[in-house]
């Protein structure tokens, strides 16, 4: 039997592979600290200028509120009600003529069902001055009217498309069985010049 033993002061060890595998693995891990290091001080900078930027936006809103609020005590004025409610009258005016039938007709042919159609529209100027419409619309399908409430929905000229009313078993010369009511907010686009 033969004991292997080295009585050495120091013994040799062969360091060399010890330093090679710990050495590599201490490198990979300092590169992904600093890494992540770099990308934590990235998204900092990011954070900070961002938040920068939502404080002047939000100085700007509060002054611009300031000046709202003092130029309605100015027109709230008894000596200028009459200018206001004139100018409340030609902005109306105003949002009126935004609505143009023809685009709004434009708009439903796109996304109107097969054997669906209207029967009126009656657009309203809301108090936020966004145009309401009410429709109501006939078909041989309840399934198809339902449609176009959901189109109307998923369209980007029409928002808030709710169905208000809904009769069916209709007898009409058309062959329609079925007249929904629909009301929806109409967006109008935005021209270039206007």
């Amino acid at each position: 039997m033969r004991l292997d033993m080295n009585l050495a002061s120091q013994p040799y060890e062969d360091a060399r592979d010890f330093y090679v595998r710990w050495g590599t693995a201490l490198a990979l891990v300092t590169l992904i600290s600093i890494g992540l290091v770099a990308f934590a001080v990235r998204e900092w900078v990011g954070n900070r200028e961002n938040a920068t930027k939502i404080s002047a936006v939000r100085q700007n809103i509060a002054k611009l509120e300031t000046e709202r609020r003092d130029n309605e005590a100015i027109l709230n004025r008894a000596e200028n009600r009459s200018t206001r409610d004139r100018s409340q009258f030609v902005n109306s005016l105003i949002a009126r003529k935004s609505f143009s039938w023809t685009q709004v007709f434009s708009d439903l042919e796109k996304i109107m069902p097969a054997r669906v159609h209207v029967l009126s529209i009656t657009p309203e100027l809301k108090e936020d001055r966004q145009i309401a419409i009410k429709m109501r619309v006939a078909g041989d399908s309840g399934v198809r009217a339902l449609e176009l409430a959901r189109k109307l929905e998923q369209s980007r000229r029409f928002r808030e498309a709710q169905v208000t009313g809904y009769t069916s078993n209709l007898q009409s010369a058309t062959g329609d069985t079925v007249q929904l009511e629909i009301s929806a907010v109409y967006i109008p686009e935005i021209r270039g010049g206007q």
